[in-house]
């Protein structure tokens, strides 16, 4: 029996970067109801914010979601509201050089005709380069890199740099860099450990599970996993999964 359900987040419940939509937020609440329910992504809590906890509706069983942000570097619990529960974050050192190693990178790579905000961020755990800016719209983010070559080069040039880290690609224009051992399997068995439900409970959905998509590692831990192609394929999988456990928890 699955006690706990575990998505990724942009592609699989929203958009990039984008809210849930009212009925994204609906069936995670129905789903609540009957499992408990965590959410892993790249982003970093702010974004979580938007795109999730500012979306559920009223009466939503809030205590039951674990939210997840930084590729689980971070914990994020309900409590009479939001709180962390743990940051594993990088010293000031280990930024200094994750900077100086980009500067290094991007000037030597072609300039972008156009950037939509700030390219690198610091998420405290986590930095992510997004190649065209942290506020890009959809339609050039999904045109940008879609055969992950752009991505490719940068990630190996940083590799080079930074070859005690780990830089992992992500979403559609974005590059992830973490401390080694930091990833979706990594952030399963920190979930296990703080939630107490083993891997064998649960089950995780991405639209990113195939060789070499950062949902993939989720795959090492054992669980079973659910691919699915964009939010809407996932919505349908949710009630499937409602239909199956209700009836165990009624």
């Amino acid at each position: 029996m699955k006690r706990l359900v575990a998505f990724d987040l942009d592609g699989t419940l929203a958009q990039s970067k984008q809210p849930l939509t009212t009925g994204m937020a609906t069936a995670l609440a129905a789903l609540l109801r009957v499992a408990e329910v965590a959410v892993i992504s790249g982003g970093d809590w702010p974004q979580f914010e938007r795109q999730v906890a500012d979306r559920l509706p009223p009466g939503t069983r809030r205590e039951g979601l674990w939210l997840m942000p930084t590729t689980g570097t971070k914990l994020y619990r309900y409590r009479d509201g939001w709180a962390a529960v743990y940051a594993e974050l990088f010293d000031d050192a280990e930024k200094a050089r994750i900077r100086a190693a980009f500067d290094q990178v991007l000037a030597a790579a072609p300039p972008e005709a156009r950037l939509w905000g700030e390219r690198l961020e610091d998420r405290g755990s986590q930095f992510t380069f997004s190649g065209l800016g942290q506020q890009a719209p959809i339609d050039a983010k999904e045109t940008w890199d879609p055969d992950r070559a752009k991505r490719s080069a940068l990630q190996a040039a940083l590799q080079r740099l930074l070859p005690d880290l780990s830089i992992r690609l992500g979403g559609t224009t974005s590059i992830d860099v973490t401390r080694q051992g930091i990833d979706k399997a990594h952030a399963l068995r920190r979930l296990s450990a703080e939630s107490g439900i083993a891997i064998a409970e649960m089950l995780f959905l991405g639209d990113a599970l195939y060789p070499g998509g950062n949902d993939a590692p989720a795959r090492a831990t054992g669980v079973d996993a659910i691919q699915v192609r964009d939010p809407a394929e996932t919505r349908t999988a949710i009630a499937a999964i409602i239909a199956c456990l209700a009836p165990a928890s009624a």
